[in-house]
């Protein structure tokens, strides 16, 4: 749609994803511009949002000391997600921000080079690869099976399970919706008369799906933010194999 033809090029995805990134910047800064002791309104929703990662998210797996330590990069991908996927209910863009893999793989590669620049700056290069991926206490003959296993799970894996989780997640939502819609449409001006009657069943059909969509959307934030946390706790403790 812009800058056709040159490396900036912008299809309409990309400009979705732009507005919903300035849309949560803009949120995030009007909640907070003029904070009051006791919040009310946008504030109130923004800092209910901030404390259900902090105390749901970062204090449950890593502990307040080190939960707050993170709650930054954790409440960043948490509001990156959830932001970026509503723009799957907003009537005209329709469609996640998610639902093609160029932004799901930014952000697990965010999260991939953080939990690992954890892990290294703790423990050294190779003490981290080696508590990484050597399983103690187990016969020397194993390690020739284990040694793979523990690598592809753990540096291959992660990064892959958390990008394809959200991608298909969120394009199967739009799918859905995608059919819905499309079949009231069908059934009220192309199909045949007597599908006309199936018409408020595909429609209803559509607006509850709608409804399932924003818990999905809640959800796959909630998981992407979880499982980023439980990979920098295990990089912190990747010692305790």
């Amino acid at each position: 749609m812009l800058f056709q033809g040159t490396v900036f090029e912008l299809d309409r995805l990309m400009l979705i994803r732009i507005l919903m990134s300035a849309v949560l910047i803009a949120v995030m800064l009007a909640a907070f511009r003029r904070p009051q002791i006791v919040p009310r309104g946008l504030q109130n929703i923004a800092e209910t949002g901030l404390v259900f990662v902090r105390e749901q998210i970062c204090d449950e797996v890593l502990g307040k000391e080190t939960g707050k330590r993170y709650f930054p990069l954790i409440a960043t991908i948490f509001f990156s997600v959830l932001f970026l996927n509503f723009s799957g209910v907003i009537p005209f863009l329709n469609i996640s921000s998610n639902a093609r893999i160029g932004m799901p793989l930014v952000l697990a590669v965010i999260a991939y080079v953080a939990f690992n620049y954890i892990g290294i700056k703790k423990y050294g290069f190779w003490k981290y690869m080696r508590s990484s991926i050597v399983v103690p206490n187990v016969p020397p003959a194993m390690h020739v099976l284990l040694i793979p296993i523990e690598f592809i799970s753990t540096f291959v894996l992660r990064p892959f399970t958390l990008t394809v989780r959200l991608m298909a997640n969120m394009l199967a939502g739009h799918i859905m919706l995608v059919l819905f819609f499309s079949a009231t449409q069908f059934f009220l001006f192309d199909g045949a008369a007597w599908m006309k009657g199936l018409s408020p069943f595909s429609l209803l059909g559509g607006f509850a799906f709608t409804l399932f969509e924003l818990l999905v959307i809640f959800l796959q934030a909630y998981v992407f933010a979880l499982l980023t946390a439980v990979y920098v706790g295990l990089a912190q403790h990747a010692d305790a194999h």
